[in-house]
């Protein structure tokens, strides 16, 4: 199920501009996107969730046009969704309100319904601590039971906004790994601002800055962006790095300063060396915002 959105627009009371002609199209599979807090991530889901209507342009996902009543009705039975905060009931067990949430979304079969519980609670290893109350979950733990909610309707369209942030790593990874095997039978939309969770996850990607879609395409063509632009900076103890390029990572190896820098390339001396590497996503996310804030918000070739 293809989603294709042309020339959107939202603006909030005050003249406050969230989204400013996005134009997108997302594939089926895993499809991350990724910006800045406030970058306009979460009103672009809302509307795809068909929550807000759009100040003006066009969005259809398959041959549902969202921005009618009709539309809107209709994505609301093909949808799972997994808001940055969800509302839960602390008092009642993870069993309980999987099933309440269940009975609101139509399983009106309660044998049925029972067996989809257990088979989202299995999927999200929740099983063992079920009939434990939600207000006694730690906060990976709440996320799971999330995205079990989110897969009661076994949707075609999984949205996901923000599902990591402030998870230990340990609980990262594992929804990672969750969210990897959901992709094949459904369009997943993964919004976040954390790089790693889209590097680690999906193969396609936009990136949102300011209410812009300033780069949209594959891993590889974002990663190629920043070809040539990355080094390994080694100085000796003491010398403190300094430019305008973007400092990635430094790291003290005793005996020298390592930075990792995004940018053009510095200066080497005698005391200086500065070796070309291979950019990762971190880096092309870098380059790419170091770019618009120094030239402009401009939508890059895809």
């Amino acid at each position: 199920m293809n989603i294709i959105i042309e020339n959107m627009t939202k603006t909030y009371r005050g003249k406050v501009q969230a989204l400013q002609g996005v134009n997108l199209e997302i594939p089926h599979g895993m499809y991350g996107l990724l910006g800045p807090n406030g970058a306009g991530k979460t009103t672009f889901m809302r509307i795809l969730a068909g929550i807000l209507r759009p100040s003006s342009g066009s969005m259809r996902i398959g041959e549902i046009d969202v921005t009618t009543e009709e539309g809107r009705t209709q994505v609301k039975q093909i949808l799972g969704y997994l808001p940055q905060d969800l509302g839960m009931y602390p008092d009642l067990s993870a069993r309980e309100f999987l099933d309440y949430i269940g009975i609101l979304k139509g399983l009106q079969d309660r044998k049925a319904r029972k067996q989809r519980v257990e088979e989202l609670l299995e999927m999200v290893a929740l099983t063992s601590v079920a009939q434990r109350k939600l207000k006694t979950f730690s906060g990976g733990m709440k996320r799971r039971v999330g995205i079990a909610q989110a897969l009661l309707n076994d949707p075609q369209l999984l949205i996901v906004d923000e599902p990591t942030a402030g998870l230990d790593p340990e609980e990262r990874i594992r929804f990672r790994n969750l969210l990897s095997n959901l992709g094949d039978r459904r369009t997943v939309l993964l919004s976040t601002h954390i790089v790693e969770d889209i590097a680690q996850t999906c193969q396609h990607l936009a990136i949102l800055r300011q209410g812009q879609v300033t780069f949209q395409g594959t891993i590889a063509q974002m990663l190629q962006q920043a070809r040539g632009s990355v080094w390994l900076v080694t100085t000796p103890p003491g010398f403190r790095f300094q430019g305008a390029a973007e400092v990635v990572s430094t790291i003290n190896m005793g005996s020298a300063m390592q930075y990792r820098i995004v940018g053009d390339r510095p200066p080497q001396t005698r005391d200086v060396s500065v070796v070309a590497v291979e950019p990762g996503l971190e880096d092309s996310y870098l380059w790419l915002m170091r770019g618009q804030q120094e030239t402009g918000l401009k939508t890059l070739p895809h």
